[in-house]
Protein backbone atom coordinates (compact mmCIF):
# COMPACT_ATOMS: atom_id res chain seq x y z
CA UNK A 1 0.00 0.00 0.00
CA UNK A 2 2.73 2.60 0.70
CA UNK A 3 6.48 2.64 -0.30
CA UNK A 4 9.30 2.00 1.26
CA UNK A 5 9.75 5.85 1.36
CA UNK A 6 7.01 7.40 2.61
CA UNK A 7 7.21 4.28 5.55
CA UNK A 8 10.90 5.67 6.29
CA UNK A 9 9.78 9.17 6.03
CA UNK A 10 6.61 8.20 8.28
CA UNK A 11 9.08 6.30 10.90
CA UNK A 12 11.81 7.90 10.87
CA UNK A 13 10.80 11.89 10.28
CA UNK A 14 13.26 14.22 9.25
CA UNK A 15 13.41 18.14 10.81
CA UNK A 16 10.53 17.21 13.43
CA UNK A 17 10.46 20.05 15.72
CA UNK A 18 10.03 24.03 15.64
CA UNK A 19 12.60 26.64 14.76
CA UNK A 20 12.74 29.68 17.40
CA UNK A 21 12.40 33.31 15.95
CA UNK A 22 11.53 31.90 12.65
CA UNK A 23 11.75 33.61 9.21
CA UNK A 24 8.04 32.25 8.43
CA UNK A 25 5.86 30.10 10.36
CA UNK A 26 2.69 28.26 8.37
CA UNK A 27 -0.20 26.39 9.67
CA UNK A 28 -2.66 24.45 7.38
CA UNK A 29 -5.12 21.76 7.83
CA UNK A 30 -8.10 19.18 6.39
CA UNK A 31 -11.15 19.72 8.20
CA UNK A 32 -12.54 16.79 6.81
CA UNK A 33 -9.78 14.16 7.72
CA UNK A 34 -8.47 16.00 10.49
CA UNK A 35 -4.97 16.74 9.87
CA UNK A 36 -2.60 19.70 10.81
CA UNK A 37 0.81 20.81 9.31
CA UNK A 38 2.80 23.01 10.50
CA UNK A 39 5.96 24.11 8.72
CA UNK A 40 8.88 26.44 9.93
CA UNK A 41 11.34 28.11 7.76
CA UNK A 42 15.02 30.30 8.84
CA UNK A 43 15.45 32.05 5.68
CA UNK A 44 18.97 33.60 5.55
CA UNK A 45 19.79 37.52 3.83
CA UNK A 46 19.90 35.97 0.51
CA UNK A 47 16.50 34.29 0.39
CA UNK A 48 17.90 31.36 0.83
CA UNK A 49 16.27 28.53 2.85
CA UNK A 50 19.38 27.43 5.73
CA UNK A 51 16.42 25.23 7.82
CA UNK A 52 13.04 23.83 7.93
CA UNK A 53 11.30 21.78 10.29
CA UNK A 54 7.75 20.53 11.17
CA UNK A 55 5.01 19.37 13.49
CA UNK A 56 2.26 17.40 12.20
CA UNK A 57 -0.50 15.95 13.76
CA UNK A 58 -1.77 13.06 11.74
CA UNK A 59 -1.62 10.48 9.63
CA UNK A 60 0.92 8.21 8.67
CA UNK A 61 1.19 9.62 5.19
CA UNK A 62 1.05 13.28 6.41
CA UNK A 63 4.00 12.76 8.72
CA UNK A 64 6.02 11.84 5.82
CA UNK A 65 4.83 14.01 3.03
CA UNK A 66 5.81 16.82 5.48
CA UNK A 67 8.77 15.35 6.29
CA UNK A 68 9.95 14.82 2.86
CA UNK A 69 8.59 18.46 1.70
CA UNK A 70 11.10 19.85 4.64
CA UNK A 71 14.07 17.60 2.63
CA UNK A 72 12.66 19.18 -0.07
CA UNK A 73 12.69 22.95 0.23
CA UNK A 74 16.17 22.63 2.62
CA UNK A 75 19.02 25.19 0.62
CA UNK A 76 16.53 26.13 -1.83
CA UNK A 77 16.13 30.07 -2.54
CA UNK A 78 12.64 31.39 -2.05
CA UNK A 79 11.53 31.16 -5.58
CA UNK A 80 12.86 26.87 -6.07
CA UNK A 81 10.80 25.88 -2.77
CA UNK A 82 7.44 27.93 -4.04
CA UNK A 83 7.88 25.10 -7.33
CA UNK A 84 7.72 22.61 -5.02
CA UNK A 85 4.62 20.84 -5.93
CA UNK A 86 2.18 18.46 -4.17
CA UNK A 87 3.05 16.29 -7.55
CA UNK A 88 7.25 16.80 -6.10
CA UNK A 89 6.75 15.40 -3.22
CA UNK A 90 4.35 12.51 -4.27
CA UNK A 91 7.11 12.07 -6.54
CA UNK A 92 10.19 11.91 -4.00
CA UNK A 93 8.07 9.03 -2.11
CA UNK A 94 7.54 7.28 -4.64
CA UNK A 95 3.61 7.90 -4.87
CA UNK A 96 0.86 7.64 -2.14
CA UNK A 97 -2.20 5.65 -2.56
CA UNK A 98 -4.94 8.11 -3.94
CA UNK A 99 -7.23 8.27 -0.73
CA UNK A 100 -3.84 10.23 0.72
CA UNK A 101 -2.66 11.95 -2.00
CA UNK A 102 -4.87 15.39 0.01
CA UNK A 103 -1.39 15.05 2.79
CA UNK A 104 0.79 16.22 -0.51
CA UNK A 105 -1.53 19.06 -0.97
CA UNK A 106 -1.36 19.77 2.45
CA UNK A 107 2.62 19.46 2.39
CA UNK A 108 2.93 22.42 -0.58
CA UNK A 109 0.66 24.81 1.25
CA UNK A 110 2.31 24.68 4.50
CA UNK A 111 5.30 25.60 2.34
CA UNK A 112 3.18 28.42 0.90
CA UNK A 113 1.67 29.48 3.99
CA UNK A 114 5.29 29.79 5.65
CA UNK A 115 6.67 31.83 2.75
CA UNK A 116 3.17 33.91 3.17
CA UNK A 117 4.07 34.45 6.88
CA UNK A 118 7.95 35.20 5.92
CA UNK A 119 6.77 37.84 3.05
CA UNK A 120 4.47 39.53 5.31
CA UNK A 121 6.92 39.84 8.32
CA UNK A 122 9.13 41.55 5.84
CA UNK A 123 6.74 43.58 4.00
CA UNK A 124 7.86 41.86 0.67
CA UNK A 125 5.61 40.03 -2.06
CA UNK A 126 7.14 37.01 -3.31
CA UNK A 127 6.10 36.30 -7.07
CA UNK A 128 3.41 33.76 -7.67
CA UNK A 129 2.75 33.00 -4.32
CA UNK A 130 -1.19 33.27 -3.57
CA UNK A 131 -2.53 33.73 0.17
CA UNK A 132 -2.91 30.56 1.46
CA UNK A 133 -5.88 28.67 2.48
CA UNK A 134 -5.99 27.44 5.98
CA UNK A 135 -8.25 24.45 5.14
CA UNK A 136 -7.30 22.47 1.97
CA UNK A 137 -10.99 20.89 2.64
CA UNK A 138 -12.04 24.52 1.30
CA UNK A 139 -13.93 24.47 -2.27
CA UNK A 140 -12.78 21.14 -2.81
CA UNK A 141 -15.65 18.79 -4.15
CA UNK A 142 -17.26 16.19 -1.48
CA UNK A 143 -14.81 13.23 -1.63
CA UNK A 144 -14.64 10.19 0.48
CA UNK A 145 -11.91 9.28 2.59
Amino acid sequence: MYSEKVMDHFQNPRNVGEIENASGVGTVGNAKCGDIMRMYLDIDENGVIRDCKFKTFGCGAAVATSSMATELVMGKTIQEALEVTNKAVMEALDGLPPVKVHCSLLAEEAIHAALWDYAEKNGIKIEGLEKPKNDISEGEEEEDY
